[in-house]
């Protein structure tokens, strides 16, 4: 028996995926929704495009039902407006593991943030 000297170790999926009929059938509606494309569909439930476009296939000739695509509803996207920048008073001290950065009051909150993961990885 030879020993191996490399392993190498895929992570994803293996094997063959089930698809109900149902679940089809509602990815191929998705594909009918007016502003979707089908790469869309494709990378929102990690498959192949090819079995999609047999899938679309199917459902023209009849199989599996397509459901209505009219009672297919999602979430709408909302997009918050980014915080503004507060401005406080004086110095903000960080202080982790011995360290200590002192910042003006003024100082953006995203590099605040930014530096305290950094802080934190460093540990």
């Amino acid at each position: 028996m030879e020993s191996v000297s490399r392993l190498e170790v895929l992570a994803g999926p293996s094997g063959k995926r089930h698809w109900s009929d149902a679940l089809k059938g509602r990815i191929v509606a998705e594909t009918l929704v007016p502003g979707l494309t089908v790469n869309e569909v494709v990378r929102r439930h990690d498959m192949r495009a090819d079995h999609l476009s047999s899938w679309r296939g199917s459902a023209k000739a009849g199989k599996p039902a397509v459901p209505d695509p009219a009672g297919i509803t999602f979430a709408p996207i909302v997009l918050a407006a980014p915080n503004p920048v507060r401005s406080v008073p004086g110095q903000i001290e960080l202080c982790s593991g011995g360290i200590t950065l002192r910042l003006d009051g003024a100082t953006d909150a995203l590099w605040i943030a930014e530096l305290v993961a950094a802080l934190q990885a460093a540990l």
